[in-house]
């Protein structure tokens, strides 16, 4: 990627179209660069509709990602909801790479009686069966488990990681927001941002930090971890910081607002990083 591309999750609320491409109009309008297609209840965009997407976004400049639905768990017991897990985020790249999309993010997983260690390995089995549908379909797009705010849940920073050593095609997709209210409100300084990225980048390589693919918001958590997005301002999350941090490391990619107003602290974040 050639920057760090600021966007939505989702079609700003601004937005009268509430369709993709009133979307993606919508973020051209107001200055942001990238959006995220939303398929959180389902992918329902055919290929005609994602190849009009991919136009009028190439033409507008805009980055598209887009995420999976909600109904993702790869470790289910029910072999059923793993076969329709790896469906979902199958579909998922599909229509985003007929969309143009850099790339794609999901919830993989959550723990259940699993050990750690047996998630793991079976997480990374099935994502190889992702990739390899994919791959025989000559389907190139980044996937990215996405790191998660409950410790129920698949999904620490060092787990995606290794799975990004051992499966080609696969990085993480890292929420900030969401490993802070896992760590109960530490992963909240200028220091530990660092250590993060030195992570990324020592395991994984400078293309890591040159194709990030970022989450931020505000965030509510407790002694679970998390309990809904807040708007940065209202939040206790170190934005200032973390986007010092990114400047920094010259991060690259895509960094979408998950915050309830979406634009707004898109907006904010843009503008914040550009006067660094």
């Amino acid at each position: 990627m050639k920057k760090l591309y600021f966007g939505t999750a989702g079609v700003p609320l601004s937005s009268k179209d509430r369709s993709t491409l009133g979307g993606v109009k919508e973020v051209s309008r107001l200055g942001l660069d990238s959006m995220e297609m939303e398929f959180v209840r389902g992918v329902r965009m055919s290929v005609d509709s994602a190849r009009e997407v991919r136009k009028v976004a190439e033409d507008l400049g805009v980055v598209l990602t887009a995420h999976g639905p909600y109904y993702i768990n790869l470790l289910s017991p029910e072999e059923s909801k793993v076969e329709a897990s790896i469906n979902r985020i199958v579909d998922t790249a599909r229509i985003a790479y007929e969309a143009g999309g850099f790339s794609i993010t999901f919830h993989a997983a959550y723990y259940g009686k699993l050990s750690k260690e047996e998630a793991f390995r079976v997480v990374k089995e099935r994502l190889k069966r992702v990739m390899k549908i994919l791959s025989d379909e000559g389907i190139k797009i980044w996937v990215r488990p996405e790191t998660t705010g409950k410790e129920t849940q698949f999904g620490t920073l060092d787990e995606l990681i290794k799975l990004s050593e051992e499966i080609e095609g696969i990085l993480p997709c890292v929420d900030f927001a969401h490993i802070h209210a896992r760590s109960k409100g530490k992963f909240n300084t200028y220091k530990e941002f660092c250590e993060a990225l030195e992570k990324l980048e020592d395991k994984l390589g400078r293309e890591a930090l040159d194709n990030m693919h970022i989450h931020f918001s505000g965030i509510d958590y407790g002694e679970k971890g998390e309990r809904k997005h807040l708007n940065l301002e209202e939040s206790d999350f170190n934005y200032r910081d973390l986007l010092k941090t990114l400047k920094d490391f010259n991060v690259k990619g895509v960094a979408i607002s998950e915050s309830p107003n979406i634009e707004g602290d898109a907006i904010l974040t843009k503008n914040l990083w550009s006067s660094i």
